[in-house]
């Protein structure tokens, strides 16, 4: 029986680099043919980043990534690397005339060539995946002989569906399937992905070697969770959760056959039962020799749902800074339990030299939210400053008859406009802290407190962020560390502090009562009927299924954030400004 030692590059490319991500690639096969790898699979579109959106619409960039690969190729050669195979994800084009037909394609590297490609089957086209807007799918399965052992290709959403390449990987008798992930993070998806690679490897009768993208990527995060399931469902490696490393195991695999399978479907000839067809190679360049001691991934423990989605969060933070070339962020600090969250998630992100936090009292600022605000500043050392605005809010309105709403909204705008000043200032981006729960109902100030250009807590409800914050300081005092945000800020009753004794109750509802009815109407997509079914009251539901329904065009204004959720708003969630339709009503009233 061969054995193959099998590197899975769990890594964080950048949209757009493809020089970066090229070079990537030569370093961490180095790192894994150091550690005796003979063939190392990178994620889907490694060479290009994910998601390329409409770049690839552009033929400059589709020839950069085609003539890249093919460079690559060479490079990994002159490295000293020929005699190992490198699988990468790249976008390619099929050179039809007069219109080329797009791919998502994944190719083997080998001997200083393009040994294989392989065409993604299967394209999704549901929530944050546009993927039938970009691409045509293949419709041939690539089976490589290497090693002594047959090894498919495929790419991310194949294993999501039944049928298709790893039906038909099961045709061809394959020994291995490698597929390369660039799977976006939410919740308890690391809970959904092993039993379904478990129904793959059956399904395909043979192991599989998922390997999945780690980083940040505008409003998407990637968390790895990469792993090695063999034929018969035992999970025998497993990479860890928002770490860049190398996943190195040893694989006895059967043997490849001598003969074509007689089952087998030529290229171009589509098989009734898998719609594919089967495209074998046999490699022209040995694989190095095995050699050293046996390698063994081992399994990654998993971690609680608060600490997913800490990690989630400040990756998703971390990488928009950097990638974007931002310096450093500022954030409004008012005490309460959102900005507190938020300036800890940045701290962790970034370093607390990087943080700036500004505390801007009013004259309805309390005594002790300003204390929390500094307290929080000096548990996590970021740089801490402090602009009262009440005097700004005065010239205004010596020049101007304001009142009641009006005069709310102006000192959240003259809080936004103070931080804009400083990132125009000093380069910082400017982070919003409002959370899903208050972005939902439209509660917020239009280019006051929602002004910014990222927002870690876009999608976290506030029961949520509660859950987090406490976490956090419990996570801190378990190691030995102090908790980051002031107890107070936990414990007492939200408020935007914007008129004399203001709380959020006043014009919300119970966060818990709220949110339980948001995750049914916005992550759901239930309607009036089923949240009264499930036992919610009827004029709470009908308040808030308005209320979130009026602030469509509040949250088309929003900056991005985080997505932690199976439906965020932004790239989950788009729905028409201009929209009628009210639930339990008829249409047009």
């Amino acid at each position: 029986m061969p054995s193959l030692r099998v590197a899975l590059a769990q890594v964080n490319s950048t949209v757009g680099d493809i020089p970066g991500n090229a070079a990537a690639v030569r370093q961490w096969s180095r790192r894994a043919a150091a550690a005796g790898a003979q063939l190392i699979a990178f994620p889907e579109m490694m060479i290009t980043g994910y998601p390329i959106e409409d770049l690839v619409f552009r033929r400059s960039f589709v020839a950069s990534s085609q003539a890249a690969l093919r460079t690559l190729a060479a490079d990994l050669a002159a490295d000293g690397l020929g005699d190992v195979a490198v699988i990468v994800g790249y976008v390619d084009d099929d050179g039809t005339a007069p219109q080329t037909r797009l791919r998502d394609a994944s190719a083997l590297l080998l001997g200083g060539d393009v040994v294989a490609t392989y065409f993604k089957h299967h394209l999704p086209n549901y929530g944050v995946f546009d993927e039938n807007r970009y691409f045509e799918p293949g419709d041939s399965l690539t089976v490589v002989r290497l090693g002594g052992v047959d090894v498919a290709l495929t790419v991310c959403e194949d294993v999501w569906q039944a049928g298709g390449p790893f039906a038909a990987a099961g045709r061809a008798g394959v020994g291995l399937v490698i597929n390369i992930n660039a799977s976006p993070y939410e919740l308890n998806k690391d809970d959904v992905r092993l039993p379904l690679v478990k129904r793959r490897a059956a399904e395909a009768g043979a192991t599989v070697a998922y390997v999945n993208m780690v980083g940040g990527q505008d409003e998407l995060v990637f968390d790895g969770d990469s792993m090695i399931v063999t034929a018969a469902g035992e999970l025998v490696a497993r990479a860890g959760q928002f770490t860049s490393e190398l996943l190195i195991h040893d694989l006895d695999l059967p043997a490849a056959h001598h003969t074509p399978n007689p089952c087998d479907t030529p290229p171009g000839q589509r098989r009734a039962d898998d719609g594919m067809g089967i495209e074998r190679i046999t490699a022209g360049t040995a694989l190095r020799p095995l050699a050293g001691d046996p390698a063994v991934g081992g399994i990654a423990d998993r971690v609680t749902d608060e600490a997913e989605i800490w990690s989630a969060l400040t990756l998703g933070l971390h990488d928009y800074v950097e990638k974007n070339g931002f310096r450093s962020v500022v954030l409004g600090l008012s005490g309460g339990i959102d900005s507190a969250v938020v300036a800890a998630i940045a701290v962790d992100a970034l370093g607390p030299r990087r943080v700036v936090g500004v505390s801007m009292p009013s004259g309805y600022s309390s005594e002790h939210s300003r204390d929390d605000a500094a307290d929080l500043a000096k548990r996590t050392g970021l740089d801490y400053r402090s602009e009262p605005i009440q005097p700004m809010v005065d010239a205004f309105l010596a020049n101007m008859s304001l009142s009641g709403l009006a005069v709310e909204n102006l000192q959240a705008r003259v809080r936004g406009v103070i931080l804009m000043a400083l990132s125009n200032q000093e380069g910082h981006l400017v982070l919003t802290t409002g959370n899903k729960s208050e972005l939902a109902v439209g509660y917020s100030t239009l280019y006051g407190d929602s002004v910014g250009g990222f927002n870690p807590l876009k999608d976290v409800p506030k029961t949520l962020v509660w859950r987090l914050a406490k976490w956090r300081n419990a996570d801190a005092a378990h190691r030995g560390g102090e908790p980051p945000i002031p107890e107070n800020s936990i414990v007492k009753p939200p408020s935007a502090e914007l008129r004399p004794g203001q709380v959020d109750s006043d014009s919300l509802p119970d966060y818990d009562l709220l949110d339980a009815i948001l995750a049914g109407y916005v992550d759901g997509d239930q309607g009036r009927d089923d949240l009264i079914a499930a036992g919610h009251d009827v004029a709470l539901v009908d308040r808030v299924l308005r209320l979130v329904d009026l602030a469509e065009y509040k949250r088309r204004q929003s900056a991005p954030g985080t997505k932690i959720s199976i439906k965020a708003f932004g790239r989950d969630r788009r729905l028409p400004i201009t929209n009628r339709f009210r639930e339990g009503l008829p249409t047009g009233v």
